[in-house]
């Protein structure tokens, strides 16, 4: 599962067709009638993301609904437990029938996580890291079975290094799968599975996806072109396979009805609008979405992280050396060109990079609003808030690097075993 949090994948040779789905319709069959024009300088795909995304208007064009203040208390009251600050926050912002699934969990019947990764670096940067750091959360709040995919065949199809190897994705695989445990999931309630090692199980429901696409709707969906080599036009059907519970035949006993709910970032969509457009063909359920907003580079909007530019982004195996530096030096700011224009004007907390990574990362939010009220009122300078922001991450990546350690091929081994699960 790529996403623009990860390192960007090919384009398509017309991006905006990846997003030219019904809501839950026919895919290729344009956006809802209702659906914004979309602004050819912004381009959301899930091998692209570029341009400064309005939100609202991604709403409407993918037609999905809005995750309002009201469902995200609704969600506290039914898990007895406050909302993660990227509820709180709006980071998640659209969703596709949580409602439903909050409905489904109230009468008594529990669903099951769906995330997952595309291994293409050794380490995590700190844009990887936040949807597990949800899916996380979202386990412990509805004590949920989770299921991570790392799609090694994902990126050994779509590398632009047709001389890398599948090996090599895999020991990535295999790498990331420690980033991930580190996050702290409950061993007893999650699987993690290579694509290359699961297949046999998956396979059954990938040949049913993909008999129920063709070719046309999912060129129409990913702008996949005839120059493209045939793994990547049937591989959107690989993704698609776990979101079915029949695709775990031995974690959920062979039930075919589960429900599975999907955090991701938005730029994911249209694999899901695919799936949700395929799903009831097969008798199964729709799964549902939670959306998040895109995580920035170091440099700002317009800019991306990229395994090849280390400066782009701050890596879970940074030192706290390499945190500050990154963070000083590379960190976009919005204050103002001089110290007394600075104080005059204030800082844009819309484009201050240090701003924005500390409202993904600073969980204290009378203390999130105390340092925008200040920078915004050019009360607290540039360096002030990139310490603020090197005095959250440093403890975090050096946590988070300790937690790695423990994480040994023995720890691995047990999140990979095939195993039955209680719901």
């Amino acid at each position: 599962m790529a996403s623009s949090n990860g390192d960007a994948l090919p384009a398509p040779a017309d991006p905006s067709a990846a997003t030219a789905a019904s809501a839950d319709g026919t895919p290729g069959a344009g956006p809802p009638p209702s659906a914004a024009p979309a602004d050819p300088s912004v381009v959301v795909t899930p091998w692209e993301v570029s341009g400064i995304v309005d939100y609202s208007k991604l709403i409407q064009q993918f037609g999905s609904t809005e995750l309002t203040p009201a469902l995200v208390a609704r969600l506290e009251r039914v898990t007895g437990r406050p909302a993660h600050h990227f509820l709180r926050r709006g980071i998640y912002f659209s969703h596709r029938d949580l409602d439903k699934m909050l409905d489904l969990y109230e009468a008594g019947q529990k669903f099951y996580l769906y995330t997952g990764r595309g291994p293409s670096s050794v380490s995590l940067h700190l844009g990887h890291l936040t949807p597990f750091m949800f899916t996380k959360y979202l386990q412990d709040a509805f004590d949920a079975v989770v299921v991570i995919q790392l799609t090694n065949d994902e990126k050994f199809l779509f590398s632009k290094e047709t001389k890398r190897p599948l090996e090599e994705f895999t020991r990535l695989g295999r790498e990331n799968a420690k980033d991930i445990i580190a996050c702290g999931f409950n061993p007893e309630k999650t699987f993690i599975f290579m694509d290359t090692d699961y297949i046999g199980s998956l396979y059954p429901n990938v040949l049913r996806i993909q008999r129920a696409v063709t070719y046309n709707q999912v060129k129409g969906i990913f702008g996949f072109t005839d120059s493209d080599n045939i793994g990547k036009h049937g591989f959107p059907a690989v993704q698609a396979a776990p979101c079915l519970s029949s695709s775990f035949p031995v974690l959920f006993g062979g039930r075919p009805d589960v429900p599975c709910v999907v955090p991701c970032a938005i730029d994911q969509d249209p694999y899901f609008r695919m799936t949700r457009d395929v799903t009831p063909k097969l008798g199964a359920r729709k799964p549902a979405l939670l959306h998040s907003k895109f995580f920035p580079a170091l440099q700002g909007d317009n800019t991306k992280m990229s395994a090849s530019d280390p400066s782009s982004a701050i890596y879970l195996d940074d030192t706290a050396k390499m945190v500050k530096k990154k963070v000083n030096k590379h960190a976009f700011s919005g204050g103002g060109a001089t110290v007394e224009a600075h104080r005059e004007h204030g800082g844009n907390v819309e484009v201050d990079i240090p701003y924005r990574y500390l409202t993904f990362f600073l969980d204290d939010d009378v203390e999130l609003d105390r340092i925008r009220a200040e920078y915004a009122a050019g009360r607290m300078l540039t360096g002030e808030i990139k310490a603020a922001l090197i005095g959250v991450l440093t403890p975090l990546v050096e946590g988070h690097q300790a937690r790695r350690a423990a994480v040994t091929e023995e720890v691995i081994d047990r999140f990979m075993a095939v195993r039955p699960m209680e719901l």
